[in-house]
């Protein structure tokens, strides 16, 4: 590696140890997302947690974990939540409730 090369290297190392610090980079664009408010979300749709995490395919204690903001949705959930936020119907249209008496579906990650 030729001296050009590693001061280029050098210098973007320097340069991800101030995007770490949270310093501005001159060029390089921040796009930040609001996080999606899980608890409320699940709320306007009107489920319990258990329902609401089986629908959506997580775990009970994910979905928990997202209402106490312990850890963050990302990917395919953040984008799901993005849908059910915006459709709160969407959920129990592709899931009804079963009728007394009628049995219960499979999983929907069958």
């Amino acid at each position: 590696m030729d001296d050009k090369h590693f001061d280029e290297l050098l210098e973007s190392i320097r340069d991800m140890g101030r995007h770490m610090r949270g310093e501005s980079l001159p060029g390089a664009m921040l796009r930040e997302f609001p996080e999606p408010d899980v608890k409320a979300i699940r709320e306007r749709v009107g489920l319990s947690q258990t329902r609401f995490a089986y629908l959506i395919g997580v775990k009970l204690k994910t979905l928990q974990n997202w209402e106490q903001h312990r850890v963050r949705p990302s990917g395919p959930a953040r984008a799901l939540l993005k849908i059910v936020e915006a459709n709160p119907d969407v959920l129990t249209t592709l899931y009804p409730q079963p009728s007394p008496g009628q049995a219960t579906p499979k999983s929907p990650r069958a």
